[in-house]
Order: C-alpha cells, then sequence, then structure tokens
C-alpha cells in the first residue's frame, strides 16, 4: 500500500461573516494549504470538495466544486463532488486518500466548505431538516424521541420553543445515556467548560471566551440537559489539506509531514438501543484502529465530533478511551482536558471552535496535523504522536448515518 500524508494544511477562522461567500471562503484555506505545502496548484492532480449546504442556501445544486476551484487555477484535473451531512469533508479526505492509495494520483487535494449564515433565519435553519429519511419524519422521530423516554427536565426548568429537532434528538440521546449509566447534566456542563477554555487559545475559533462549568449550567436552556454553550453554533468556514505520496516528500525540503495511519468511513447497522458496542462510532473506530496498527492507549490527543456535550461522552466511550458508561467519569476527572490524560477538542470542539458542516472534518484534521507537528502554541499537547477524528453526520435509525474516523503520526 502507496503511504500518504499530509503536505499541507490551510484553515479560515470559523464563525458569522457576511461578506464572505464560498468561493472567497475556499480561497482562502486552499490558497494556505497550498502555500504550508510548498506544492503549486498545477501540481494537484485531483481535488474532493466537500459542502452541504450552498445548494438549499444559494441555489448552486450541482458543480460547486469546480466553481469554487476553477479560479484558482484547479482546471483540467477530476474535481470530485462529496455531501456526507456534517461528516462530508472527512469523507472527502478519506476519498483523497484512497485515491493516492489507488495510484491514481500522487499530490491531492481535499476541500470542505460551508457558507451556513445567511439573513433568512427560517431557510438557514431549514436545512436540517434534509439530513435525516425526509419521508420517514413521523415515525423518525418517534422512534428517536423514544430513547429518551423516563428521563424529564426538572419541573422549574423553561426550554427555548424555537429550536430545531435535532436537539431534541440530541437531548433524546443524552436522557438515555443518564437513564442507563447514571450521567448527570453537570457531567456534560464539564464537557462544555472545557471545551470553550480550550478554545480561548485558538485563534481560529467562532468563540475565545473561557466559561466555568457554573457559567454553562447558568445559561439559557435549549432542550434539558442543554444549555446554550453545551450547542454546536451556526457558522461559517472552511478547511483544506494537501495530500501526496511518500514519494513526493523528496520535492518537499522544507515539509513537516503528518501521516495518514487509517481513515475509515461507515453507516450504521439496525441493533437495539441498548447495543452500545455496535454504535456505528464504535465500529468505525475499532476498523480505523484496527487499520493503523494502533491501540487507543497510544493516542495523543483527539477530536471529536461534539455536535453537543453529550456527544463528547458518547464518543469516549465509542473510541474506547473508557469503559461504555464511564464517559461521564472520564471527563469529571480531567482526563480530556489540556495536560491531563487525554486531552480532546483542544481546538475548542464544534461548540466553541464552530461548525460550518462542510468543513468540520477537515477543521478537525487540521487541528491534529497542527499538534502533531508541534505547532499548536499555548493548547499544544506535550510529545503528541498520535491523534484520532471522530466525525458523524446526518441521523439514520437510532444514530448517526454516517462516521468518518480518521487516525494521524508522525515519528518522533
Amino acid at each position: 500500500m502507496i503511504n500518504a500524508y499530509i503536505a499541507g494544511i490551510g484553515m479560515t477562522k470559523f464563525g458569522r461573516f457576511p461578506n464572505e461567500s464560498v468561493k472567497s471562503l475556499t480561497s482562502k484555506a486552499v490558497s494556505m494549504a497550498l502555500r504550508d505545502s510548498a506544492i503549486l496548484s498545477e501540481r494537484i492532480q485531483a481535488a474532493f470538495f466537500a459542502n452541504t449546504v450552498q445548494g438549499a442556501l444559494e441555489g448552486q445544486l450541482m458543480v460547486r466544486g469546480q466553481i469554487a476551484l476553477r479560479p484558482l487555477g484547479l482546471e483540467g484535473i477530476p474535481i470530485i463532488n462529496v455531501e456526507n451531512a456534517c461528516a462530508s469533508s472527512a469523507t472527502a479526505f478519506s476519498l483523497a486518500l484512497n485515491y493516492i492509495r489507488a495510484g491514481a494520483a500522487d499530490v491531492v487535494l481535499a476541500v470542505g466548505v460551508d457558507k451556513m449564515v445567511v439573513p433568512d433565519k427560517k431557510l438557514m435553519f431549514s436545512i436540517f431538516d434534509g439530513a435525516w429519511d425526509v419521508h420517514d419524519t413521523a415515525a423518525g422521530m418517534r422512534r428517536l424521541l423514544s430513547l429518551g423516554e423516563g428521563v424529564a427536565a426538572p419541573s422549574d426548568v423553561q426550554e427555548q420553543t424555537n429550536r430545531s429537532f435535532f436537539m431534541d434528538v440530541y437531548a433524546a440521546f443524552a436522557k438515555a445515556h443518564m437513564a442507563e449509566f447514571g450521567t448527570t447534566q453537570r457531567q456534560l456542563a464539564i464537557a462544555s467548560a472545557k471545551n470553550h477554555t480550550h478554545s480561548s487559545l485558538n485563534p481560529l475559533a467562532q468563540y475565545q471566551n473561557p466559561m466555568s462549568v457554573d457559567e454553562v449550567l447558568n445559561a439559557p436552556t435549549i432542550v434539558w440537559p442543554y444549555t446554550l454553550p453545551m450547542c454546536a453554533p451556526v457558522s461559517d468556514g472552511a478547511a483544506a489539506a494537501v495530500i501526496c505520496a511518500e514519494s513526493v516528500l523528496k520535492e518537499l525540503p522544507n515539509a513537516r509531514p503528518v501521516r495518514i495511519l487509517s481513515s475509515h468511513v461507515t453507516t450504521g447497522i439496525d441493533r437495539p438501543p441498548a447495543e452500545f458496542h455496535n454504535h456505528i462510532g464504535h465500529l468505525a473506530a475499532k476498523a480505523a484502529y484496527e487499520a493503523a496498527s494502533v491501540g487507543p492507549d497510544e493516542i495523543s490527543c483527539a477530536e471529536v465530533h461534539d455536535a453537543t456535550a453529550f456527544a463528547e461522552i458518547q464518543q469516549i466511550e465509542n473510541l474506547m478511551f473508557a469503559p461504555f458508561g464511564d464517559g461521564g467519569a472520564f471527563i469529571e476527572s480531567g482526563s480530556s482536558t489540556l495536560g491531563g490524560k487525554l486531552p480532546i477538542n483542544t481546538s475548542g470542539g464544534l461548540q466553541s471552535k464552530g461548525h460550518p458542516i462542510g468543513a468540520t472534518g477537515l477543521g478537525q484534521i487540521h487541528e491534529l496535523t497542527v499538534q502533531l507537528r508541534g505547532e499548536a502554541g499555548k493548547r499544544q499537547v506535550d510529545g503528541a504522536k498520535y491523534g484520532i477524528a471522530e466525525n458523524g453526520g446526518g441521523l439514520y435509525g437510532i444514530e448517526e448515518a454516517a462516521v468518518a474516523v480518521t487516525i494521524l503520526g508522525v515519528d518522533k
């Protein structure tokens, strides 16, 4: 198998940028990745372009990658458009890796971008309605919400009435875990406060103000057990990676390459809700570890898809950093904080770094690459050697519709 490396990375700041466009965000991220790699655009032999909402928000239903990339000199090559909900750009990255491993090219670009913030808020939030089976909405909602039955919000909690149905589903996931294992709202708040504090060290994060656990708990409730800081915001942003075969590294004397050990994309299986060991994220993690010949005890840092605070607890278990049911205790112990046993979401995670859904997966890979190069500044994990990213998208059945798990490493 051909060894592949990240030769260059680029990422815009994530946030709300009314004067930016898909094209301008793409241009910034790709230009940074090319400069970082010292590879000219003419050397790129294929590109995988991830975007999820431009069609719904702007009417650009097709050929988004060709339109965004040609102004950058990327023409006359295969450009493949990728949509896999919030897992889109991690999927694009995996496809780019496999393109190299297949010998179809030796330098490939992966890009993820979304411009989600638009003046029409109703239209903006309607995009989430297309991330599950639109022909099964009533039954799907009943099935998902039933997961949280038996765990009620305190009587004095006032929930926000204008919210995405996804938030009710995410709340049901958390309530099911609470019922099964005794996970607490305070543990969710600890995870959220930790990530907001991490993001204060990340100049590319959407939010850069540290928060205490009490500040998180006392914030307005979206839907119990989630308060506002526990939920990922709507964001704009882009990220890109230049991936090359090992043979290309000799052309790059100043490269700081990071090896791609594995990248596994999967869909779930039909399972009873209590079969946590068959959760899509756990199955993807096991496959990624096996392909990388790396175990969870060797991981130095992790970026996980914390669209809500509970998701980090769930992924700690899926990635085998703690047994099922012990993710909350892992958080509470301080193990996932910078300086802890296994720092998680040093970038700030989706809750605080931001979540431009088509760019999120490559945003995670950007953070791991920076960490493994030793270039993360005040949020640097000492001696980082292996990093793992988990990126999930959409809903199908009782879990995510797609998950990508990527493992990166460097020689020390």
